[in-house]
C-alpha cells in the first residue's frame, strides 16, 4: 500500500456535505481525500437547490410586483421572459460545469478522486483503480435519488424526475406532476409561471402533507390561482407514450394527457452500490447514525454518515450542519480529545430532533421550524397552537397589497417554549431565522416579550403571536 494513497479522512461524495466534512477535517491539520463520480457541487448545486430557485425566482419578483399598486400598472399583464429565465439558472449551475468547485477543493487542501467510490472493507475505499485506506475515517455523503414507482409503462414513457424538471432546456406546452410534496409544489409553480399547462396530481388532501395543513391549503390556492390544475384524492395506475404525448391513467377520474410527466414520489439512500455489504451493512439501506454521525452497528467506529443517506433531514442546510458536527468529532477523535454527546453541544447534530428548518418557495412561500401541531401531540407534549392573520400585519400590508398569510406557533405549555412555528404568505422565508433561534434556543415566552420587532415590518408577527397567546 502506497503512502499516497493512505488519508487520515475520506469522504464518499462531492457535494455540499461532502465539502464540508472535508473542509473541516483538511482544517483540523488531517489529510484528506474526497471522491465523486458526477460534479463537484453535488444534486444540489446543479439539479436541486440551486436551478430551482433560479427557476422560481423571476416569476416570484413579477408576481410581487403585481401585488402592489403603481408597481402593478408598471408590469401590466407580462409574463416571464422563459428563455432568459432558463439562460439565468444555466449560469447559476455553471453551465454544468464544475472547475470553480475543484478549484475551492484544491484551494482548501482537499484532494480530489474522480469515480465511483465502495468500500470493500473496513477503512478502505476502492476508486478510480485505486485502494485508499483512512487512517481514522470514512464518511459517507452520497446524498439520495428520486424514486420513480414502478407502474405499467413507466419505463418507456420517458418520465422526469427532479434532474430533468430543474434542468430541461425547453418548456414543454403541457406538464404532469405526480406528487404533492416540495419537490411537485415548487415545480408545478415554476413551469406553469413559464408557459406549461400544468396538472398536478395528488394522493392526499393537500399538498405538502408533512407540514400544517392551512400551509398545503393556501399553496393549492395559489397555485390553483396562476393556473395550474391541482387533482386531489387521486392515484396513478398507469402511463403510456408512444411517439408522442404520455397518457396517464388515474384511479378514478379524467385521464391526463402531457407532453412529459414527473413523478416527484419520494427519494432513496443512493447506497446500493457503495459497497456496505463489506461492512456487515445492508445496501442499499438508509444509514442509522448516532448524533456523532457515526454509523450504528461498524466496529471501532471509524463510518460516519452526513447527509440524506442517514434519513434524519433531507435538506442541504441540515446535511452541511450535519457535516460541521461530524468534521468536529472525527478531528476531536483523531486528537484523543474528550468528544462530550450531550445535546446542543459542538459535537450532537441535536438540531435534527428539535429544529429544522424549511422553506418551500411556492406562491405564497412556505416556512416552518420545528414540530406541527400535529406531531407535538403524537409525541406527547402538552401544547398549544396560536394563530393569527399574517396579512393583518402592518409590514405585511405594506408588502404587497390584498396579502394573504396564516402564522402559528406550537407552544409547549409545560416550559413555555416554542416546539415549531410555521409562516405562510410572500416573503415568510425572510421570516424563518428567527423562529428558528427561538427554538433552537428554547427561548421562554415571556423572554420573547422583550425580542421588539421592528414597525412596520412583516416582523411584527411576533408581537401578536405573544399577546394573542396571553390572550
Amino acid at each position: 500500500m502506497s503512502d499516497d494513497d493512505t488519508y487520515d479522512v475520506i469522504v464518499i461524495g462531492a457535494g455540499p456535505v461532502g465539502e464540508n466534512v472535508a473542509d473541516r477535517t483538511a482544517a483540523a491539520g488531517l489529510r484528506t481525500v474526497i471522491v465523486e463520480s458526477e460534479l463537484v457541487g453535488g444534486e444540489c448545486s446543479y439539479w436541486a437547490c440551486i436551478p430551482s430557485k433560479a427557476l422560481l425566482r423571476p416569476a416570484a419578483a413579477l408576481s410581487g410586483a403585481r401585488s402592489v399598486a403603481g408597481a402593478r400598472e408598471a408590469v401590466g399583464d407580462r409574463r416571464v421572459d422563459a428563455a432568459a429565465v432558463l439562460a439565468r439558472r444555466d449560469a447559476f449551475v455553471g453551465d454544468w460545469q464544475d472547475d470553480g468547485q475543484v478549484s475551492w477543493l484544491d484551494s482548501v487542501g482537499v484532494e480530489l478522486v474522480r469515480g465511483h467510490g465502495r468500500l470493500v472493507g473496513p477503512r478502505r475505499v476502492e476508486a478510480a483503480g485505486r485502494t485508499l485506506t483512512a487512517r481514522h475515517a470514512v464518511v459517507v455523503c452520497t446524498g439520495s435519488r428520486a424514486v420513480v414507482p414502478d407502474l405499467p409503462g413507466v419505463a418507456s414513457a420517458r418520465p422526469w424526475t427532479s434532474r430533468e424538471a430543474t434542468g430541461s432546456r425547453k418548456v414543454p406546452g403541457r406538464l404532469a406532476i405526480v406528487g404533492g410534496g416540495v419537490v411537485g409544489a415548487e415545480m408545478a409553480a415554476a413551469w406553469s409561471a413559464l408557459g406549461s399547462r400544468v396538472t398536478l396530481l395528488i394522493r392526499g388532501e393537500r399538498p405538502l402533507p408533512r407540514m400544517e395543513p392551512f400551509a398545503g391549503d393556501l399553496v393549492a390556492d395559489g397555485l390553483r390561482a396562476s393556473g395550474v390544475d391541482v387533482r386531489t384524492g387521486v392515484s396513478v395506475t398507469a402511463v403510456d407514450r408512444k411517439d408522442g404525448p404520455v397518457e396517464i391513467t388515474l384511479d378514478h377520474g379524467d385521464p391526463v394527457t402531457a407532453d412529459e410527466v414527473l413523478f416527484a414520489t419520494g427519494r432513496a439512500p443512493r447506497t446500493d452500490d457503495l459497497g456496505l455489504e463489506t461492512v456487515g451493512l445492508e445496501p442499499g439501506s438508509w444509514l442509522e447514525v448516532d448524533d456523532t454521525l457515526r454509523v450504528a452497528g461498524v466496529p471501532d467506529g471509524w463510518l460516519y454518515c452526513a447527509g440524506d443517506p442517514n434519513h434524519r433531514a433531507l435538506l442541504t442546510h441540515q446535511g452541511k450542519y450535519q457535516a460541521r458536527i461530524a468534521g468536529a468529532a472525527i478531528a476531536a477523535r483523531a486528537a484523543d480529545r474528550p468528544v462530550d454527546e450531550a445535546p446542543w453541544g459542538p459535537f450532537a447534530a441535536t438540531a435534527d430532533h428539535a429544529a429544522v428548518p424549511q422553506a418551500v418557495f411556492t406562491e405564497p412561500e412556505v416556512a416552518a421550524v420545528g414540530l406541527t401541531l400535529a406531531a407535538a401531540e403524537a409525541a406527547g407534549h402538552r401544547c398549544r397552537a396560536v394563530d393569527y392573520d399574517l396579512g393583518a400585519v402592518s409590514g405585511a400590508a405594506l408588502y404587497a397589497d390584498d396579502y394573504r398569510g396564516r402564522a402559528r406557533m406550537v407552544v409547549d405549555l409545560d416550559d413555555e417554549r416554542l416546539l415549531g412555528v410555521t409562516f405562510v404568505g410572500p416573503g415568510a422565508g425572510e421570516l424563518l431565522h428567527a423562529a428558528t433561534i427561538a427554538v433552537a434556543a428554547e427561548v421562554p415566552l415571556p423572554r420573547l416579550w422583550h425580542a421588539v420587532p421592528a414597525f412596520p415590518t412583516t416582523n411584527e408577527i411576533w408581537l401578536r403571536l405573544l399577546e394573542t397567546y396571553r390572550g
